[in-house]
């Protein structure tokens, strides 16, 4: 998000504040599935989720995260140089798995000193309280930031995604893990099908109600081989994917409404070019970000403009 206007509350920046440098994520892939793929609560996965798991990015499962880590930095080495990183196990659900398994992957992915905290991808269904205690441990180490998946409020666009877990159940994990301190960062997508801008801002409001840190912003993006691929190229759905200006007209409606404080870890999201069957104007994300970045300040769009006027 280098470049943003500083009327937003940008990661680059809530690095800078926090470890006094640039920092980078490293992708990493803990080997884990998902109560939506294992057959606990499904087998098909959510409805966008691509075969990777929205890891597309990570590295084998097969090496060790060790070996990980050292691929995921060569990855950035063009870009930094005797940098800092966080280890993002960012493949299916992180927290899926047993605690004695969790404890040692955690434990090797932040040992590295370049290493200055951890942040774990997961459901608010797949932590109890023993990873809770988990978490904590380490949170006394080096910080620990916990992404949940919401996506959206609304219990009709949760089912069709198949999301798998009711709006109440979110709402305590974060409360949970707001009580332990950590960082809480909460997935949305702009774009769903049926959903109206104000569905959208409606899921920004209430986000704002809770203890959480920052907020990831994505665009929908249609995979191929997806079943919303599938629900997508049927006609008789009528549903088309959002343009550029559409999408950057939501963007800042849904900032204006967003907590000041909210830390805004992404604006759009990264599609696999390979698999991506549309928005394609969403694969050049230079061209995204300046277009973004022009708008708002055409626009004068200032985060928390609405929420700061108590509308």
């Amino acid at each position: 998000m280098s470049g943003q206007t500083e009327a937003i509350y940008t990661l680059n920046r809530y690095y800078r504040e926090r470890f006094g440098t640039k920092v980078y994520k490293l992708s990493l892939h803990g080997g884990m599935s998902c109560p939506n793929r294992d057959g606990k609560l499904g087998t098909r996965g959510c409805i966008f989720c691509s075969r990777g798991g929205s890891g597309d990015f990570s590295a084998s499962p097969s090496l060790s995260i060790p070996e990980q880590l050292d691929a995921a930095k060569k990855l950035v080495s063009h870009k930094i140089v005797n940098g800092k990183y966080i280890a993002y196990f960012q493949a299916f659900t992180n927290t899926y798995a047993s605690v004695d398994y969790l404890r040692k992957i955690y434990y090797e992915a932040i040992s590295p000193e370049d290493i200055v905290g951890l942040s774990i991808a997961t459901r608010p269904d797949c932590i109890d309280a023993d990873i809770l205690r988990l978490l904590e441990e380490i949170n006394h180490s080096k910080p620990v930031f916990v992404e949940l998946g919401l996506q959206t409020i609304h219990e009709r666009s949760a089912e069709f995604i198949r999301r798998g877990y009711p709006l109440p159940l979110f709402d305590d994990a974060v409360k949970k893990l707001a009580a332990i301190h950590l960082n809480i960062v909460v997935h949305l997508i702009l774009g769903l099908p049926n959903e109206t801008p104000c569905d959208m801002t409606a899921s920004i409001k209430h986000i704002n109600t809770l203890p959480v840190s920052g907020v990831k912003l994505q665009l929908l993006h249609i995979l191929k081989g997806t079943d919303l691929a599938d629900y997508y190229l049927n006609k008789d759905n009528c549903f088309t994917a959002l343009s550029l200006e559409e999408y950057t007209k939501l963007l800042a409606q849904c900032i204006e409404e967003l907590r000041p404080d909210i830390v805004i870890h992404r604006l759009t999201g990264d599609g696999n070019k390979k698999e991506l069957l549309a928005p394609l104007w969403s694969a050049d994300k230079k061209h995204v970000l300046n277009y973004i970045n022009s708008y708002f300040k055409e626009h004068h769009i200032i985060q928390g403009g609405t929420y700061n006027n108590g509308t």
